[in-house]
């Protein structure tokens, strides 16, 4: 096979269509736009437009509030937990939300780390987060471990 002799798969491409060029192109004349109006014109964008009349978008009412000072914290399993003690990535005697982030189980720590009780733990397990439900602290505590909920978060 030589560079000279490389061709596309047949029908791979298409030459694109040339409007405005003739009746016998089949989008001669108007191109394919109708007859006058606006949309017929260049530089036209009106997506979500209704004509004068009010959008859908505005006529639905708002609903709920957005608290602009929420927290937003990442989220971690106890069971993943317990497989990175198990694959000797996480130490079990001390997991801090450092220790979390530089095993790579969690990506980036937010506002804080909040552990959460889906999964089994088997070992004992000492974690101290920024926030744990209540069921994950049951959960490590069954296990013989203690998991410590550090900072403002423990009103939660």
């Amino acid at each position: 096979m030589k560079l000279n002799e490389l061709r596309d798969n047949p029908g791979a491409t298409r030459s694109k269509k040339r409007i405005g060029r003739g009746p016998g192109s089949g989008k001669g004349k108007m191109g394919g736009r109708g007859i006058k109006g606006q949309k017929s014109r260049s530089g036209v964008a009106i997506n979500g437009y209704e004509g004068g009349q009010m959008p859908l978008y505005q006529r639905l009412p708002k609903r709920g509030f957005n608290k602009p000072n929420r927290k937003s914290y990442a989220v971690v399993n106890l069971g993943l937990i317990q497989k990175f003690v198990d694959a000797g990535k996480l130490d079990a005697g001390s997991i801090t939300e450092d220790s979390l982030v530089a095993s790579g189980l969690v990506r980036r720590k937010l506002d804080g780390i909040r552990v959460l009780a889906k999964g089994e733990v088997t070992t004992a397990l000492t974690i101290e987060t920024t926030g744990a439900s209540k069921s994950a602290v049951e959960a490590v505590e069954k296990a013989g471990g203690a998991l410590k909920v550090t900072a403002a978060a423990a009103a939660e």
